[in-house]
C-alpha cells in the first residue's frame, strides 16, 4: 500500500491521544435536498468516514449557499445550476468556482460522484498530486438511450466518456457487477466494486405498523408500494399498470406511490379510476420504514438502476421486491424479490408470484437477504479504495516520519494511454 500522510489533530496536553486521518473531499450533484439514493448514500459515507477517524466534507448544489456542520461532517452548498425538466435537480458550473474552493479545503482523497459535468476535477487532484476515485451510481449508456441516443452512437459515446473517466481518476467505484459492466468492456484496472448498504436497525420488520397500513388497505386488499423518483429512467407508469393489470385479474390491490418528481402530474392523471395514493416524497426515514415495512410488496420497475437503495431498505424491512430483470437490481435483491422482464403486465404477474409463497417465509428471506448489506462494510469498502485505513491512535507519542498525504493510491495508479483501449477500438 502506498504511503499516506495523515492529519494530526492538536492537543493541549502530552498524555492526550493523537487521532490521525485524511480529509476526504466529496462533489457531487444532482442530489435533492429532502431525500433520493444518492443523498442516503452521501450522509451514510459521510458518517462512516467520520466514526473511521477521517474528516469529511461535501460539496453539492442548492439553491442558496451555505455551510454547515453534520454528523456526516462538514457540508457546503453552492449554488448550483437548474436542471430544466428534472424536477428540482441542480448542477455546479463555474469550474473557476468550484477549484478555488477545493484549493482551500485542501483535500487528501478526492471522491467525486458525477461523470458528466465534474470529470474535469480528475486535472484539478492531478496536478495536485492527490489521488481521485469517481463513484460511478448511474449507467451513462442507460440514460443515454432515455435521451434519445441509442444503439451504436450511444455504446460509441459511452464508451469514450468512459474511457476518459477510467483514464484520468486513480480509481473507479461501482456499486454492481452490472454497473462495472461499461467499464469492463474497455479492460479497465482500476475498477473497484463496492456494494452500497442500508440501516439495519432504520429499515426493520418490526417497523410494521397496523394504523399506517390501515390508511391505504383495507382488510384483505393487497397493499403495494412504489418508492422511488418520478421521472422517465424510473419507469414509475410500469407501476400503475401493474396495478391495473392486477385489478382486472381480481386481485384487491392498492398502489401508493412515494415519490416526486417530473411525472407527478401525468400519473395523477393516469391513475384516476384507481386505488392509488400519491404520498410524495417521504422525508422522515422512520415513517418510510414502517411504510415499506407494512406494505405486501415494493415495485422496483426502473430498467438501469445501478444499485437501487430504495428496493434494498425494502427487502430490510422483510418486503420482497418486483425488480426489472435488466437492471443491477436483482443482484442486489437475490431470492427475495422477483425479476421480471417486460412491461406493467409482467411487474403484475411478479406481484401475484410473491403472494404465492408464505408469507412468514417470504418476509425471513427478505431480511436475511439485506442483511448482507450493512453500512459498516460499504464504507470499509469506500476507505480500501482511497488507501484511507481506520486511524491510529497513540497515546502520549510523538509521530515522526509522515509519509506523504498525496502519493498515487496503490495498485490504482491512473491509465494510460497504452493500458486502454480507445473508444473507437472498444465499440
Amino acid at each position: 500500500m502506498s504511503p499516506t500522510r495523515h492529519r494530526r489533530v492538536s492537543c493541549r496536553t502530552r498524555a492526550c491521544p493523537i487521532f490521525l486521518g485524511v480529509r476526504i473531499v466529496r462533489l457531487a450533484n444532482f442530489v435533492m435536498p429532502r431525500s433520493g439514493g444518492l443523498r442516503t448514500a452521501l450522509h451514510a459515507l459521510g458518517e462512516g468516514y467520520r466514526e473511521a477517524g477521517h474528516e469529511a466534507v461535501l460539496v453539492i448544489p442548492g439553491d442558496h449557499a451555505s455551510d454547515r456542520s453534520t454528523r456526516s461532517g462538514r457540508v457546503i452548498t453552492l449554488r448550483g445550476t437548474p436542471v430544466p425538466g428534472t424536477g428540482g435537480y441542480r448542477v455546479l458550473l463555474g469550474r473557476r468556482r468550484v477549484a478555488r474552493l477545493l484549493d482551500q479545503l485542501e483535500p487528501d482523497r478526492l471522491e467525486v460522484s458525477d461523470r458528466f459535468t465534474l470529470r474535469w476535477t480528475a486535472r484539478w487532484a492531478r496536478e495536485r498530486g492527490v489521488p481521485a476515485v469517481m463513484v460511478s451510481h448511474e449507467s451513462l449508456s442507460g440514460l443515454l438511450a432515455v435521451a434519445g441516443l441509442r444503439g451504436r452512437p450511444g455504446r460509441w459515446l459511452t464508451d469514450r466518456l468512459n474511457a476518459r473517466t477510467a483514464r484520468h481518476f486513480d480509481r473507479v467505484v461501482c456499486t454492481t457487477a452490472w454497473a462495472g459492466e461499461e467499464f469492463h468492456r474497455l479492460g479497465a484496472r482500476n475498477l473497484v466494486e463496492v456494494p452500497l448498504g442500508v440501516d439495519l436497525a432504520r429499515f426493520h420488520p418490526s417497523h410494521r405498523s397496523p394504523g399506517l397500513r390501515a390508511r391505504f388497505a383495507g382488510p384483505g386488499q393487497v397493499l403495494v408500494v412504489h418508492c422511488g423518483r418520478l421521472s422517465p429512467e424510473k419507469r414509475p407508469g410500469r407501476s400503475l399498470d401493474a396495478l391495473a393489470w392486477l385489478r382486472g385479474r381480481g386481485v384487491d390491490a392498492v398502489l401508493v406511490v412515494a415519490g416526486d418528481g417530473p411525472l407527478r402530474s401525468r400519473l395523477a392523471r393516469r391513475a384516476i379510476g384507481l386505488p392509488v395514493h400519491f404520498a410524495d416524497f417521504i422525508t422522515d426515514r422512520a415513517a418510510l420504514a414502517a411504510l415499506l415495512a407494512s406494505a405486501d410488496v415494493v415495485l422496483a420497475p426502473g430498467p438501469i438502476e445501478t444499485f437501487g437503495l430504495a428496493a434494498l431498505e425494502a427487502i430490510a424491512c422483510g418486503t420482497p421486491v418486483v425488480v426489472d430483470a435488466a437492471s443491477a437490481l436483482p443482484e442486489v435483491v437475490g431470492a427475495a424479490g422477483v425479476a421480471v422482464s417486460g412491461e406493467g403486465s409482467a411487474f403484475g404477474a411478479g406481484v401475484e408470484e410473491v403472494l404465492r409463497r408464505d408469507e412468514a417465509d417470504r418476509r425471513r428471506a427478505a431480511r436475511a437477504r439485506a442483511e448482507r448489506f450493512g453500512w459498516p462494510a460499504a464504507v470499509a469498502g469506500f476507505l480500501t479504495a482511497h488507501d484511507a485505513v481506520p486511524v491510529v491512535r497513540v497515546l502520549g507519542a510523538r509521530v515522526a516520519n509522515e509519509p506523504d498525504r498525496r502519493a498515487p493510491l496503490s495498485g490504482g495508479s491512473r491509465m494510460t494511454d497504452d493500458a486502454l483501449p480507445s473508444a473507437e477500438e472498444a465499440a
